[in-house]
């Protein structure tokens, strides 16, 4: 069976290259401008046996004019099956645009998405996935819709959906235990017999989110939930833990099975913020109680924040049987909307609970200090929904060979 490379573009910590991993893709190169997740992507190609990982990682911004230089020193003319990537999602994000005066329109993030395509071009892969926040769909640029710049550019040379709302997958119906939804944009090269209703249609729904109707309950299977993913793992108050300890997880359901595989019995990264005894005593109410933060106001006005500017979803408890709340990078600020569901821990979320959260395996290695850890973790493509995804992929270039039109 042939293997199939990708190049991964704004690549991160790698949560998206990590279900093309899984699904045994080869990676010619990975390009990311944050130096510490640099350091991420090569410790986890040196975990797929990589030789070259040092070189085959490159620690540069994508708007230089050398990127396709120093890509093609890398790639040594080895044929490129999948280009993936997200362009970074602040600009596009609802909460990015809100804070902005401008909205964010004098963004020049909004505009790496054309070296995206410009390497795309290049490269002419067979597919390509670009991935981005829900907030691409409404952002504009000068009255101009993003997304329609984006379909536009991207649909030169290849095949896209024609509606960007066909194109939102939710993490949970893919066994992440969290609600994330993204836009993923699939392309299909415009020589090939191969449409993009296929990729789409081949990423294939397993679980059933909460909110889904009578036939997906029937035909799915349930939601995974925080309590699936993080119950087992040792208790912690704030402050406690290790960033290593011995660990052997009971893999007493599906979704630990997946991620606990190859772990050497060892737990990383599970150790908890210190937090001030105010901040302490709302999420221990909250999580008692099962109270919203405006219901831990009512009743405890006590606890009240000296900033009076606090929203209703400043903080939220992560509950028990249900998936998580959407992981952002704002954690490495604070973890105040993640609050661990058990009140006799007292706190926020540490590293491991956020990265299983996401769907990474406990073997995955996160370099750097707990904030860069955290922003890297809640930036990330959960790499269960990344496995579907390159699992459709994997199969759709697979039939070509078969039929000889590869």
């Amino acid at each position: 069976m042939k293997r199939f490379t990708f190049i991964d573009l704004f690549a991160g910590c790698g949560g998206l290259s990590e279900g093309f991993y899984q699904e045994n893709f080869k990676a010619v190169a990975h390009i990311e401008i944050n130096s510490i997740c640099c350091k991420t992507l090569i410790e986890r190609m040196k975990f797929y046996n990589y030789k070259n990982a040092e070189d085959a990682v490159i620690n540069e911004d994508i708007t230089n004019k050398n990127i396709i230089t120093l890509i093609d020193k890398i790639s040594n003319n080895e044929e490129i099956d999948v280009i993936i990537g997200g362009p970074p999602c602040q600009a596009y994000s609802t909460l990015g645009r809100a804070k902005d005066k401008n909205s964010m329109q004098d963004d020049p993030r909004n505009f790496l998405f054309e070296n995206y395509v410009k390497i795309l071009n290049y490269y002419k892969p067979k597919v390509f996935v670009f991935e981005n926040v829900l907030g691409i769909l409404t952002a504009k640029i000068k009255d101009k819709k993003i997304i329609d710049l984006v379909m536009k550019e991207l649909s030169k040379n290849y095949n896209i959906l024609s509606n960007p709302n066909d194109m939102v997958l939710n993490a949970v119906n893919y066994g992440v235990p969290q609600i994330r939804k993204r836009v993923i944009i699939l392309g299909t090269r415009k020589d090939l017999c191969i449409s993009p209703e296929q990729l789409y249609k081949d990423i294939i729904s397993t679980h059933y989110a909460p909110d889904a109707n009578n036939i997906e309950k029937e035909e799915l299977k349930k939601y995974v939930t925080v309590r699936d993913a993080i119950y087992e793992l040792p208790k912690l108050r704030p402050g406690e833990g290790k960033s290593i300890i011995n660990f052997t997880s009971n893999t007493n359901n599906e979704f630990l099975a997946q991620i606990s595989y190859n772990t050497s019995n060892i737990l990383m990264d599970h150790v908890a913020r210190r937090h001030n005894d105010l901040d302490i005593k709302r999420y221990t109410e909250m999580a008692k109680n099962k109270w919203t933060f405006k219901e831990l106001l009512e009743h405890r006005p006590d606890l009240k924040h000296k900033k009076a500017r606090v929203f209703n979803n400043s903080y939220v408890v992560q509950w028990w049987d249900q998936p998580a709340k959407t992981i952002i990078a704002h954690l490495y600020k604070d973890g105040n909307q993640f609050i661990h569901p058990d009140y006799t821990q007292g706190r926020t979320l540490t590293v491991r609970e956020a990265a299983r959260l996401q769907s990474f395996p406990d073997n995955f290695v996160f370099c750097g200090p707990r904030t860069e850890q955290y922003k890297q973790i809640g930036n990330a493509v959960p790499p269960l929904l990344s496995k579907a995804i390159a699992l459709s992929i994997k199969q759709n270039l697979n039939l070509l060979v078969k039929r000889g039109s590869l």
